[in-house]
């Protein structure tokens, strides 16, 4: 089996990571990754306890001759002394090759025996006032991590780019929270305004329409009792001129009915003595001539 290539990485601290107590809160380490040579190096951080800690950045390129610094955020938890620390962070590395190549790809398909990587533990540290109380919580008997932690916690992680578990310090975690209950709240009352502006509304809009239906049903009686008045005073008109006219139309059309058969009255009446006078005038003639011829 091949050997591991050496760290090309300068890393400070090379050995330990220190997180200084209490943990009741968010507790903040700090690496230094520098490149001494003249390539491109790729980086990538990883711990043994990925769901109790928040690595900034935990992976990136480090041009020659630069440095970044690594921000690790320890949650919040109980400690106990007594307790063997078994968290460890290891630095993995590899020089980028020339030309366009994706440095995701490159992790995906390189194998572990060709990345250079370097081991840290951690070290938990306890200010001289909390020693104090753990050793004599230790006397009397009592468990160290009730002495040592005396504040409730509260946290809950995120994930960053490799899956490591993040999280924010808790009074940045606490501002969050009240800002989100004070919008909860007023998006509540505003809901609830809202709500009672359209049963308001909606109660209005009933009334309408209520009003409206009243009016039409007294415009509709109104109608009603207009076409009964018009149609009585109507019918007794007509009956009135039914009669009248009917008598007039009786002696028009008994003045105006004539026989057929009978002579003409103004006209034939004119007529004839005319044709008597007429014929005894010819008759008169002809005697005259019948009287001559004969005598």
């Amino acid at each position: 089996m091949a050997n591991k290539p050496a760290q090309l990485l300068t890393i400070e601290p090379a050995n330990e990571l220190k997180f200084m107590g209490p943990f009741c809160t968010a507790v903040s380490s700090f690496m230094r990754l520098t490149n001494p040579t003249d390539h491109n190096i790729l980086f990538k951080i990883k711990t043994t306890a990925p769901k109790k800690y928040c690595v900034r950045p935990n992976c990136g390129l480090l041009e020659p001759k630069s440095t970044i610094e690594i921000t690790i955020i320890l949650q919040p938890f109980i400690f106990d002394a007594t307790e063997k620390n078994k968290h460890k962070f290891m630095v993995q590395s590899m020089i980028m090759p020339e030309g366009d190549v994706s440095p995701e790809q490159l992790w995906k398909d390189v194998s572990p025996d060709e990345l250079m990587d370097s081991k840290l533990r951690c070290v938990f540290e306890l200010p001289v006032d909390n020693q104090s109380s753990a050793t004599s919580a230790q006397g009397t008997g009592l468990p160290v991590s009730s002495a040592a932690v005396s504040q409730s916690m509260s946290a809950t992680p995120n994930r960053n780019e490799s899956g490591l578990a993040s999280m924010e310090p808790q009074h940045a975690g606490n501002l969050n929270n009240d800002e989100e209950k004070l919008s909860d709240s007023r998006l509540v009352q505003e809901l609830k305004k809202l709500r009672e502006a359209e049963s308001e509304l909606r109660h209005e809009n009933l009334l309408l329409k209520e009003r409206i239906l009243r009016m039409r049903m007294d415009a509709d009686n109104i109608d009603k009792e207009a076409q009964q008045q018009s149609l009585s005073s109507g019918s007794s008109g007509i009956g009135s001129s039914l009669a009248a006219g009917s008598g007039s139309s009786g002696a028009a059309a008994a003045a105006q009915y004539q026989n057929l058969y009978s002579p003409p009255q103004l006209a034939n009446q004119q007529q004839i003595p005319i044709m008597f006078v007429v014929a005894a005038i010819a008759m008169a003639v002809f005697g005259l001539i019948l009287g001559k011829f004969v005598l």
